[in-house]
């Protein structure tokens, strides 16, 4: 693609790098056919290529319009496109640039302001979030559709401690983050008693905290930078001490830690640990991988007739390019899952997605739903509490981390044995 970008931009690094991305398409088409907005909507500038055209035409010089905007927000950022892309175009670091210089320019209303800026605050702090999820769920009928599909019923909730019940000589960090421990605690839990029957203990730095990724989402980049300082901070003891890795249960997380390093390559401070940060990031399933063999010592596979579905996050899939890892391991313990029609498209929660954008994404989740539940599963099992609790929120069947199915049947199968 030819660009003509304004002077004043291709003097800053960001500029210069969309400049490249933009070169590298060819206008194939490609990224439409496995864009979801674009199926939803049928409009060229809902899909990849339509919006790289808006990002252009503002990298050169015309203004943008709330027109411009609305397009820009529809995107789910499920990196689809991605995948698909014949020419490497690296489409959602164009799209924050673009969005960051369209909010410049068009701005918010204050109610969008407002909502924004409450999402920033309460969803990254859990001791504001713990007790709004709380008296959400007492008013859950009353809510607006998009903060109710971000409640999960009473009835899927269990309780759990995320910290290690014995001590080892092998250790990992364990990040809590901000809305799972709140949403779902029993996930970090599993994961902690699983590690423990491996012989490593899971840690969890009380100071750390929000990966970042709810503010970077939502333009709020400085706020999003200092997530990732202050988690570098609270991990870096740790991992001089001889932490392993920095393993994440929830996807949604691991895809943006793994950026820490490219976020922060201009922080003179911070660029080295955020790089070593990055490479020590692995989602639970790359832990387990290298425990295949101890896995099956703790418990040999025993044939399982629960039908199972699973829907991998675009987050594992997209973004962190993770495939086929969880379904090998659960069938490695007689639990056979898998994979519905499509399953390389977006459930539609995306984050703050299902509530800034609540018509499409309760279609996205309704259009997913349809395609998992049309073999009739008995279970749904998925990698991200987004997805989790978006997909859970429209149907009656049970939808749960893969990682707590696991540690459930192996402490069966070890208690039976």
């Amino acid at each position: 693609m030819q660009t003509n970008l304004l002077a004043s931009l291709l003097a800053t690094r960001e500029g210069r790098e969309a400049d490249e991305i933009l070169r590298k398409c060819v206008h194939c088409g490609f990224c439409t056919a496995t864009c979801p907005t674009y199926q939803v909507t049928g409009d060229e500038l809902d899909g990849p290529r339509g919006r790289i055209y808006l990002i252009k035409q503002v990298l050169e010089g015309k203004m943008p319009t709330e027109a411009t905007q609305t397009h820009l927000d529809r995107c789910l950022t499920c990196r689809n496109c991605e995948s698909t892309c014949p020419s490497g175009v690296h489409y959602s670091r164009l799209l924050d640039i673009g969005r960051h210089i369209v909010e410049q320019r068009v701005g918010r209303s204050p109610a969008q302001q407002l909502l924004r800026k409450t999402l920033q605050t309460g969803l990254t702090r859990q001791w504001l979030f713990r007790p709004a999820y709380r008296t959400g769920m007492l008013l859950r009928p009353l809510l607006p559709a998009g903060l109710r599909n971000k409640l999960r019923p009473a009835a899927t909730q269990t309780t759990g401690s995320a910290q290690a019940a014995r001590t080892h000589q092998r250790s990992m960090l364990l990040l809590d983050g901000c809305v799972q421990p709140v949403m779902s605690p029993e996930i970090n839990a599993a994961a902690v008693r699983l590690l423990d029957k491996l012989g490593v203990q899971l840690v969890t730095a009380p100071k750390a905290g929000c990966c970042g990724a709810i503010h970077h989402h939502l333009n709020a980049t400085e706020a999003a930078l200092q997530d990732m300082r202050n988690n570098i901070d609270a991990w870096w003891p740790l991992i001089e001490a001889g932490a392993e890795a920095i393993v994440m249960t929830a996807s949604g997380c691991g895809v943006t830690v793994r950026d820490y390093g490219y976020m922060l390559q201009d922080d003179p401070a911070y660029a080295a640990k955020a790089r070593q940060v990055s490479a020590l990031c692995k989602d639970i399933s790359e832990v387990l991988e290298g425990f295949a063999d101890d896995l099956i010592k703790l418990a040999p596979a025993a044939a399982d007739q629960e039908k199972i579905l699973f829907h991998p996050p675009c987050t594992l899939q997209h973004g962190q390019k993770i495939r086929g890892k969880v379904e090998r391991l659960l069938a490695q313990h007689g639990i056979q899952v898998s994979l519905c029609a499509d399953s390389h498209l977006c459930c539609g929660s995306a984050g703050t997605y299902s509530i800034l954008q609540s018509s499409l994404a309760q279609t996205l989740r309704d259009r997913k739903l349809s395609a998992l539940q049309a073999t009739t599963p008995d279970r749904i099992v998925s990698a991200n509490i987004g997805c989790i609790a978006h997909l859970q929120s429209g149907t009656e069947t049970p939808v749960e981390h893969w990682i707590v199915l696991l540690e459930r049947r192996l402490s069966a199968a070890t208690s039976a044995g």
